[in-house]
């Protein structure tokens, strides 16, 4: 039986404890802050309750397989899913809306030829399909298995673009987001909505590579679901399965170093000047500056190590809200940006959007509400982190709210007239909550652009030192963030020769 120490208490870091507690050793988290969880937070005011991070689930079958492989009781056992049907609503700059179906390619095709007019269903069906080849190319290696010490073969775009011939010049074919949308999708609203999926995840759709068409795929294959109560009771039944399973917490505790003896991880250094041993240590979180003891490939760098500068972070406006929610109003509604180019300029340099897109949520669940005359709604934005933008600025976060509220209200309209009271969470927030530098939240990891978009690998240069979350192989989200968590509970158990989940 192994000493285990695992820093950092989010979903990642906990699944893999649970895994390795199951295994037959002795694990203990140790958590910066009071409370587990990472980035799916909680926020609770005269009986509105709210997430503070993300507010759906996507790939369920990754936290299926961890509560399969950790007790008697299934994930459906501990929470309750529930398809989100319709998936999502979209509202164009032009003026065009158009619901799509949870899980139904078919449903999606008529609904896009239905709005859009017809042929757009079957572009966007034709995309699918190729997202669907890079799926399969790029599944195990991406997603399933550790990364390899040598990361070429994911260097290149798994995306079949379709070539185009032109006359006495070179066939072009679309490399990135943004080409996609302009030479294979051909209508403007078509590519809002993939540039709209790109950029939930954090990613430029002018440089992201074209395989960031596996997230569209990943949504309207495998489906979108909600956690009642909200995705803070998904990391409740993790938090709860880890301690059925003997794993020890220590919240308050912030690892400032790991450790080394011998050529090995040796434990972690407190902040209060314990020192606790250990035989191998997780980090699950993104380390403050020294906490490795060797130079190497640390989360928030690429597989190479090169450092990189904070990505974009999440504006969060929470509204406790008099009157019912309406019958049959979507769960989720985007409100695309009426500049696309301009909030990409914005967000990736540094800057706040005009009229950024806004995604509205909108859970039918009696649980986030004191009563049926009340609504709990959640509005997000994708804005630059904290340091190029003072999100500590009160009047500057006050601006930015009435913008984010206003681009709601398209959606939603008399929404301001029902607003009780706003709290607002910003990447300064965050950056306090989970100390991702400037408030970042990680994008997952992407094949292609010579493998700029993958996350360091699960292995460190340490022997005994692995890593976990959503800063790690193979990147954020919280589906991401659990296979990470398998992918080192196998590394540790198995050893170097550990190749995934069969």
């Amino acid at each position: 039986m192994a000493r285990i120490a695992v820093i950092g208490a989010g979903t990642g870091a906990m699944a893999a404890a649970a895994r390795l507690s199951v295994a037959g050793h002795r694990v203990t988290v140790y958590e910066r802050s009071e409370t587990y969880g990472g980035s799916l937070g909680r926020y609770a005011r005269d009986g509105f309750v709210f997430d503070t991070g993300p507010g759906l689930l996507h790939l369920p079958a990754v936290y299926r397989d961890l509560f399969v492989k950790t007790g008697k009781e299934s994930l459906e056992q501990c929470v309750t899913l529930t398809q989100v049907d319709p998936a999502s609503r979209h509202l164009f700059a032009d003026g065009t809306e158009v619901s799509l179906p949870n899980a139904s390619r078919a449903g999606v095709v008529r609904a896009l030829d239905r709005a859009l007019g017809e042929g757009a269903g079957a572009r966007w069906g034709d995309f699918l399909d190729r997202a669907g080849t890079a799926w399969d190319r790029s599944r195990r290696p991406l997603l399933e298995e550790p990364l390899p010490e040598d990361p070429r073969m994911l260097s290149r775009d798994p995306y079949p673009a379709v070539r185009r011939r032109r006359l006495l010049r070179a066939a072009r074919q679309a490399a990135t987001v943004a080409e996609v949308g302009a030479r294979e999708l051909a209508d403007p609203r078509l590519a809002a909505l993939l540039d709209g999926y790109a950029l939930s995840y954090g990613l430029d759709p002018r440089r992201a590579p074209a395989a960031a068409a596996l997230l569209p795929y990943m949504e309207e294959t495998f489906g979108t679901w909600y956690v009642a109560g909200g995705m803070r009771a998904l990391a409740d039944a993790v938090y709860e399965r880890c301690l059925a399973r003997k794993v020890e917490f220590v919240f308050g505790a912030e690892a400032v170093r790991v450790s080394e003896k011998d050529g090995r991880a040796a434990g972690i250094e407190l902040a209060d000047g314990r020192s606790v041993e250990a035989d191998h240590v997780v980090l699950g979180a993104q380390p403050s500056p020294g906490l490795l003891p060797v130079p190497g490939p640390v989360p928030g760098a690429g597989p190479g190590g090169a450092h990189r500068a904070p990505v974009p972070g999440r504006f969060v406006v929470l509204l406790s809200l008099r009157g019912a929610r309406e019958a049959g109003a979507a769960h989720r509604t985007l409100v695309h940006a009426v500049d696309p180019g301009a909030e990409q300029e914005a967000v990736f340099g540094g800057r706040t959007a005009e009229r950024p897109t806004v995604t509205v949520l909108r859970p039918d669940d009696p649980a986030t509400r004191p009563d049926e005359d009340h609504e709990a709604v959640t509005l997000t934005a994708t804005v630059a982190p904290h340091g190029p933008v003072d999100w500590t600025d009160a009047a500057l976060r006050g601006r930015f709210a009435d913008v984010v509220i206003g681009r709601a209200a398209e959606a939603m309209p008399g929404l301001r007239e029902r607003i009780l009271h706003t709290e607002v969470r910003t990447p300064a927030e965050t950056a306090a909550v989970t100390g991702a530098e400037g408030g970042s939240v990680p994008a997952p990891a992407l094949a292609g652009a010579g493998g700029a978009y993958l996350h360091a690998g699960n292995r460190t240069p340490l022997p005994g030192l692995y890593l976990a979350g959503g800063w790690a192989h193979p990147g954020g989200g919280t589906a991401h963030a659990g296979m990470s968590g398998a992918l080192v509970a196998g590394l540790v158990v198995e050893g170097d020769g550990f190749r995934g989940s069969q």
